[in-house]
């Protein structure tokens, strides 16, 4: 790896269902030398066989809310009572030393990100169709009518967001759609803003 290369920050969002971590999981397996996975730190209590610092970092909602105070997070939310949140100071040790991140998130925090790292590259993943977004989650046989419902409000709600986004892939075809992603990945590496002073340095051996 070129020294002084900083890594990318890649956001990922799209609807539940539409296959993130599929796509997701590819990618890490081809380029697991050069990309990370965001933690987050959250409220909540760690659930059995969780590992601090490794599935999320484990704060006090007091320590939660300093760090909120003082802009320590790149996104922040509350569910169910808890809150969870995007370390910038650990997302930025990574990228300074030449990883490239990933951060899967909804569309809500995705916004934030951009916002927080407006340098970050965002992709959006798109069903085929809506029908078929509905076909994958009761495919799934996870969750029950309610729950559905619930997800393809959100979904249709999150879509209507995806205009923010640098890049749109539809999944689907699993293979292009990883190819698409793929071509992302590599493009954004190689942007001159993640190399500086690389023609410089080959200008004067």
């Amino acid at each position: 790896m070129h020294k002084g290369k900083r890594g990318v920050l890649f956001v990922f969002s799209g609807p539940s269902g539409v296959g993130k971590g599929t796509l997701k999981a590819k990618l890490f397996e081809e380029f697991a030398d050069r990309i990370a996975y965001s933690v987050s730190a959250t409220t909540r209590g760690p659930r059995e066989g969780e590992v601090d610092g490794k599935d999320y970092f484990f704060i006090s909602r007091q320590e939660f809310e300093r760090r909120v105070k003082n802009n320590e997070f790149l996104e922040h939310a509350e569910f169910a009572g808890n809150c969870y949140g995007t370390p910038r100071a650990y997302v930025e040790k990574l990228l300074d030393s030449g990883m490239n991140v990933v951060l899967e998130i909804d569309v809500q925090g995705a916004l934030q990100v951009m916002k927080s790292m407006p340098e970050c590259v965002s992709v959006f993943i798109l069903p085929p169709s809506f029908e078929e977004l509905e076909h994958r989650l009761r495919g799934r046989g996870t969750d029950d009518e309610a729950s559905i419902a619930r997800r393809l409000s959100n979904a249709a709600s999150e879509i209507r967001q995806a205009h923010w986004f640098d890049a749109w892939i539809v999944n689907d075809n699993l293979d292009k759609a990883y190819d698409e992603l793929r071509a992302v990945y590599l493009a954004s590496t190689l942007h001159p803003a993640h190399r500086p002073g690389l023609a410089n340095t080959i200008l004067e051996g």
